[in-house]
């Protein structure tokens, strides 16, 4: 395997699974309903909160990655749902899967040969396809071990 190929691997790795630490699918699997929109005593968010947010972050990411419009979002408003509680009880499911059908199309990005991994993305001439996916495996492994100490306080 060339070196090319073995980076774009473990870079795609990187986004999915947990290696040292708990990944996303545990992080969400089996929380209460009741228990989504809580948060707990002395911590800011909630689980909905901190799942609306790394997917609203990884699609931006992903965006910002992509050709065709891309339009920053104001911060921290355009980041974090309005609210601690999922409108609906299948907003929580929809989330979830948005966050894994996002990560699958970073995966594809990543494993593209004809992406350079050192190139410039298209809305930013500083920044490299490496450089954001660097940055969204770091901020989802951030809020997925702010999801498991929600899930334990809950």
């Amino acid at each position: 395997m060339d070196t090319s190929t073995m980076l774009r691997d473990q870079l795609s790795r990187l986004l999915e699974r947990s290696e040292a630490h708990a990944g996303f699918d545990a992080a969400v699997a089996d929380i209460a309903p009741h228990a989504r929109g809580t948060r707990p005593a002395g911590l800011p968010h909630s689980a909905w909160e901190l799942l609306e947010h790394i997917r609203i972050a990884q699609r931006d990411i992903l965006e910002y990655c992509q050709d065709g419009p891309y339009v920053e979002r104001p911060w921290p408003e355009g980041y974090w749902p309005s609210t601690p509680e999922p409108p609906t009880l299948q907003a929580w499911d929809e989330s979830v899967q948005a966050v894994r059908r996002d990560r699958e199309e970073f995966q594809r990005l990543i494993a593209d040969p004809d992406v350079d991994l050192f190139g410039a993305v298209p809305h930013g001439a500083k920044h490299t396809y490496l450089r954001e996916v660097l940055v969204a495996a770091d901020h989802n492994a951030f809020h997925v071990g702010q999801l498991m100490v929600v899930r334990r306080l809950l």
